[in-house]
């Protein structure tokens, strides 16, 4: 397979997303989940303690909030991914879920990801393994969803079409750059 093009996904940048960059977007995901739902249980603690009086505490060991953990964690990646091919973590670091063949992840794409994705810890983190050794960098749940994790920003192709719109303008008087200040203004005295 080769890399996703631009003509395929326009903000797709055509680089698979690399172990540093999934692991980094990954834990950024995991603190910011855990500090969600975390909020979420003061919340219903306060909420049931004005209401009843009585104060709740929340366990770890308790296997209620386990599972209910378990299955936030499942719909925030889930819904992240189905719905924008990316988690926040994902988009802090620049990266997206696409399909395999390069286009937009459909959603049951994305929640089939969400679904397999424990396997790769599971066993022992081997399905980690195919990120490292494989030129596509891709995962086992990225094999049995059928996707792949690439850049989507570029921020020297984004530079460069700038530029590019600069030399299209108009001759005429140069408009004031923002990083030249009052030199611009001390110049034209």
């Amino acid at each position: 397979m080769s890399p996703p093009t631009p003509a395929r996904s326009v903000g797709a940048q055509g680089h698979y997303a690399g172990s540093v960059s999934r692991f980094l977007a990954f834990v950024i995901d995991m603190a910011v989940s855990t500090g969600v739902f975390t909020l979420a249980l003061a919340g219903i603690s306060y909420a049931v303690q004005i209401v009843t009086g009585k104060h709740v505490s929340w366990n770890r060991q308790d296997i209620a909030v386990t599972v209910i953990f378990v299955a936030w964690e499942f719909f925030y990646f889930g819904y992240s991914w189905a719905m924008s091919g990316r988690t926040p973590g994902m988009a802090v670091l620049g990266v997206r879920v696409l399909r395999a063949d390069g286009t937009a992840i459909d959603p049951w794409r994305g929640v089939v990801r969400a679904l397999v994705f424990p396997l790769s810890f599971l066993l022992f983190g081997l399905g980690f393994l195919g990120i490292l050794v494989q030129r596509e960098h891709r995962a086992l749940h990225d094999l049995i969803a059928g996707t792949a994790v690439v850049y989507s920003w570029d921020a020297r192709a984004a530079r460069l079409r700038f530029l590019a719109r600069q030399a299209e303008l108009p001759p005429g008087p140069a408009p004031a750059s923002p990083l030249a200040g009052d030199a611009g203004a001390a110049a034209e005295r």
